[in-house]
């Protein structure tokens, strides 16, 4: 059954401004979202990260009993310049993993995040210790990554996206395979099954952007041009515009990363997921229902619950990043869009759980 949870990333704001502790945020998931599911970033909420005094471990188990809530995943962001006088080699970066998978064993969690960016090599030198302490490993599946290669969806050859590895789940399927290690799997994050450009971020690129009408241009166009063929329309009509592949990739968006369907064949591989959302707005005729109109929630859900998915979506809201140039008085209510979250959650998992 799919159960529901909040990456604690979704009220980063709240944190910064001291206006909600990791404590008062954990009271808001257990008392007004009635779920028990907790996702962290590790240098986020843990003090002294990387290296936590008991004190801290025990203050944080103490209050995730308090409320009967649930260890998740701890999210990891491996900082390859941390030594600052070199970068970080694969070997020190397993390291890191391995104290990060201590850490998340010392906390309660079941789970550890790795960034889709984490060589698959590193993760396997980690597996040993992953093994030890009972941690799943989690790589996570980002846009514009798939979940599997698809001929009706090619590549693109140019910008960040070129540079990724889009066979990122089958190696770790593969090496689960061939280590037969159930401690090894995949995050998927509902980023992949963005459509289209969020009209937040669409606003927050016209408001900084020296030529808005590109990013109109790009819009109406989106639909008749693959990525490279609209990068370079766009330079032929507005030549010298300096707006770099990253806007046609943001904007050009007119299917999702991943096909939903997909999902079936990784469901014993996944270890939670990211309920990425950007803005959740009324459904028109449903008061009080609500949806982020650029990302495919239905499909997937109803895939996962048709074929027996046990285990955590976390919410994690991304919208306020969009919003937060304009100063505090149009700041967003990262409390509120949550829980409208949630109410999109619970319908669409009731609804197909029948």
């Amino acid at each position: 059954m799919i159960k529901r949870g909040v990456s604690l990333y979704s009220y980063q704001q709240a944190q910064f401004f001291k206006q909600m502790s990791w404590k008062d945020q954990i009271v808001e998931v257990h008392d007004n979202l009635k779920c028990d599911g907790i996702e962290i970033i590790d240098e986020a909420v843990i003090r002294d990260y990387p290296f936590p005094s008991e004190q801290f471990i025990f203050d944080w188990n103490n209050f995730m009993a308090r409320y009967d809530m649930n260890a998740v995943t701890m999210d990891i962001y491996m900082d390859v310049h941390q030594f600052r006088d070199h970068v970080m080699t694969h070997k020190e970066a397993a390291e890191r993993l391995k104290n990060d998978i201590k850490i998340a064993a010392k906390l309660g969690f079941k789970n550890v995040r790795c960034l889709c960016l984490v060589p698959i090599d590193v993760i396997e030198m980690a597996l040993d210790t992953a093994e030890k302490y009972n941690v799943r490993i989690g790589k996570e599946i980002h846009a514009p990554l798939p979940i599997k290669l698809r001929e009706d969806r090619p590549r693109p050859t140019k910008g960040m996206a070129a540079a990724l590895d889009y066979r990122m789940a089958d190696q770790i399927i593969e090496l689960a395979q061939r280590t037969g290690s159930k401690h090894v799997g995949l995050v998927p994050d509902f980023g992949i099954f963005q459509h289209s450009p969020t009209q937040i971020s669409i606003d927050y690129e016209k408001r900084h952007s020296a030529h808005p009408e590109i990013i109109d241009w790009i819009l109406e166009n989106r639909f008749s041009y693959t990525f490279d063929e609209l990068f370079d329309l766009m330079n032929e009509k507005f030549p010298g515009n300096n707006m770099g592949y990253g806007l046609v990739e943001r904007f050009g968006l007119k299917e999702s990363s991943a096909v939903p369907e997909d999902l079936i064949d990784i469901i014993p591989y996944i270890v939670s997921f990211h309920g990425k959302f950007y803005q959740m707005t009324e459904i028109e005729g449903q008061p009080g229902c609500y949806e982020d109109k650029s990302i495919n929630y239905e499909d997937p859900i109803r895939i996962l619950c048709e074929n027996g998915f046990d285990g955590y979506i976390d919410s994690e809201y991304e919208g306020q990043r969009c919003q937060q140039d304009r100063g505090v008085a149009y700041l967003a209510d990262e409390v509120e869009e949550v829980r409208r979250h949630h109410e999109m959650l619970s319908r669409l998992i009731a609804k197909y759980s029948k």
